[in-house]
């Protein structure tokens, strides 16, 4: 008799804390296949993820005194000159300010430079393609709720990995979950990538772009790639219904609303 993959394949994870919160990959693993073996790869694609998440974090976080990002809002440095990785990602945020009529902006309200709601969906994006690169077609990135996955944890099928978004009113709960890469989904769309954002979890780091209170305390955004997922995410919480409108109607996406009293507000596929 034929084994399912359920039975041919286990999961392994690695973890390790960087951009103020906890980053883990998670691979199936052939359960045949020698245990230090499967470990020893884990590990190595882990520290190349790892690797890329501490350049990344030493050139953007504005917590380090020492990064590119806190010598531009101190005045010390001036954004031409920045190195070519600040200006790549400036432009590109730039754009999305384009896209989303200002409700994602590179910008604080006091007008300093603060690429926070594009780098860590830049980050995943970029581990994502390095583990493509390293010859891996299965595994679930989760960057502190911002997940990008490929392929299936039972490889050989069309399972899919499965993404959990907490309730901002309680982190111990789940509102729901949200299946992720494993095949097309119901409409032929591939969504590979989910991504939270909210006040619920770090306080009030996205300021409205509408006049008056957030409309929301946390939005959760599937998507087909990791920057879009954030990006949008981060978007529809400062931009409020209008750009959640706005968002369904202009990108492949599926978001999940949660208003300032608890009721939601869903696109279709988390309806279903």
């Amino acid at each position: 008799m034929q084994q399912t993959s359920e039975t041919t394949h286990r999961l392994r994870a690695r973890t390790f804390s960087c951009m103020g919160t906890v980053i883990s990959l998670t691979v199936p693993t052939d359960a045949h296949k020698a245990p230090q073996a499967a470990a020893d790869e884990l590990a190595a694609a882990t520290a190349v993820v790892e690797r890329l998440f501490t350049e990344l974090d030493s050139i953007f976080s504005l917590y380090r005194p020492d990064s590119e990002a806190s010598r531009l809002v101190r005045g010390e440095l001036a954004l031409p000159a920045a190195s070519a990785e600040m200006r790549a990602r400036y432009e590109e945020a730039a754009e999305w300010r384009l896209r989303t009529e200002g409700a994602f902006t590179p910008e604080r309200p006091d007008g300093a430079l603060d690429l926070s709601g594009i780098v860590k969906g830049h980050a995943i994006r970029e581990a994502g393609t390095s583990l493509l690169a390293l010859g891996m077609a299965h595994w679930c990135l989760n960057a502190g709720g911002d997940v990008l996955v490929s392929g299936s944890p039972g490889p050989g099928t069309d399972v899919p990995w499965r993404a959990g978004i907490v309730d901002p009113a309680d982190r111990r709960t789940l509102l729901a979950g949200f299946p992720l890469g494993g095949g097309e989904t119901a409409d032929g769309g591939t969504r590979v990538a989910l991504a939270t954002s909210g006040s619920a979890e770090r306080g009030d780091h996205i300021w409205s772009a509408t006049a008056g209170t957030v409309e929301f305390l946390q939005v959760s955004v599937a998507a087909a790639d990791a920057v879009t997922a954030d990006v949008l995410a981060t978007a529809i919480v400062a931009g409020g219904v209008s750009m959640l409108n706005h968002a369904a109607a202009m990108w492949d996406i599926e978001a999940l609303a949660v208003r300032a009293n608890g009721d939601l507000l869903a696109t279709g596929g988390f309806r279903r």
